[in-house]
């Protein structure tokens, strides 16, 4: 007999599948986790009787969002996940995040400790994949702090390691590779990114990912994609819409993008973008994930249930 919290959890996944497929007129390709921590928390308060926001809640856990691997030993996660999407005939959405300096020591530092060590990392991940293929992010912010200043790292060296991460995840069958190239309110002029973007072997991707945890517009984003494709020879890009649907916070500086008040969920996951170059939007960012200590949140990556049932609330139908 399933206990009730494994009962609640049940009516949550019945009820975001439900209320996520009647907005779609086409299958989608990716792969929703039944376990995310917005399903377990839309349990949790269905268990509890708050019903309201249960509803709320469906509205992220019955949405595909991606996996961060940023630890050590990702093959396991990585075979799990690109498994259980193969079986239902998805595709898991992964974010590679372990590059050594990881978030040039702020508040999502860490990452390998060295070199050799991020080489052996992304071979194990290459290795989970197998031929189920899924779609990979690599390195969110790893090549725009080099080109904003950040002195932790000697670019050539950051930039290797990428075109290494590039070069041994493309090989794998059915994988769909995106290089992160920051987003349009970072560095505005996208021509300051080529260069970057090149020695870290964004020719052998697929593409570029855009406002990966950021707020910015689709329409800012993908202007800025836009102008990014015809530097890189027409490379296509993905936007991460998990959160940008009241767009970009007022603020400058850190205030800006760490934990925002007033955002909102953005275009579910979709390949259906009426861009010839925008390949999806994604949920790359999982909503209701903090951004870091700031605004009384906790550690960056940490779930946050109010946050995550603002966003919810603040969605548009």
């Amino acid at each position: 007999m399933p206990t009730p919290v494994r009962r609640a959890l049940l009516a949550t996944l019945l009820a975001g599948l439900c209320c996520a497929g009647a907005t779609r007129d086409v299958p989608e390709p990716f792969w929703t986790a039944p376990d995310s921590r917005a399903a377990q928390q839309a349990a949790a308060w269905r268990e509890a009787g708050r019903t309201a926001d249960a509803t709320l809640m469906d509205r992220i856990a019955g949405r595909p969002e991606a996996e961060w691997l940023n630890g050590p030993n990702p093959g396991p996660v990585v075979r799990a996940r690109t498994t259980a999407a193969a079986q239902a005939a998805r595709t898991a959405v992964l974010v590679a995040y372990y590059i050594p300096n990881r978030d040039c020591g702020q508040y999502s530092l860490g990452g390998a400790p060295t070199a050799a060590a991020y080489r052996t990392w992304i071979d194990e991940f290459a290795t989970a994949l197998g031929d189920r293929g899924a779609y990979v992010i690599v390195e969110p912010d790893a090549v725009a702090q080099v080109v904003a200043g950040c002195t932790r790292v000697t670019a050539s060296d950051r930039y290797a390691l990428l075109a290494y991460a590039v070069d041994h995840l493309k090989r794998r069958p059915n994988t769909h590779v995106y290089l992160d190239a920051g987003n349009s309110s970072w560095i505005p002029e996208a021509w300051r990114l080529v260069a970057a973007l090149k020695a870290s072997g964004v020719d052998r991707a697929d593409g570029v990912a855009l406002n990966v945890s950021n707020y910015q517009t689709n329409k800012a984003s993908s202007t800025y994609g836009d102008q990014l494709s015809k530097d890189l020879a027409g490379k296509h890009y993905v936007i991460d819409t998990s959160r940008n649907g009241n767009g970009p916070y007022t603020g400058t500086g850190t205030d800006a993008w760490c934990n925002p008040p007033g955002r909102a969920l953005g275009t579910p996951p979709t390949t259906r973008t009426d861009n010839p170059l925008l390949d999806a939007y994604l949920w790359i960012k999982r909503p209701g994930e903090s951004d870091g200590t700031c605004r009384g949140g906790p550690a960056a990556g940490q779930w946050w249930p109010s946050n995550a049932l603002e966003l919810a609330r603040n969605a548009r139908p």
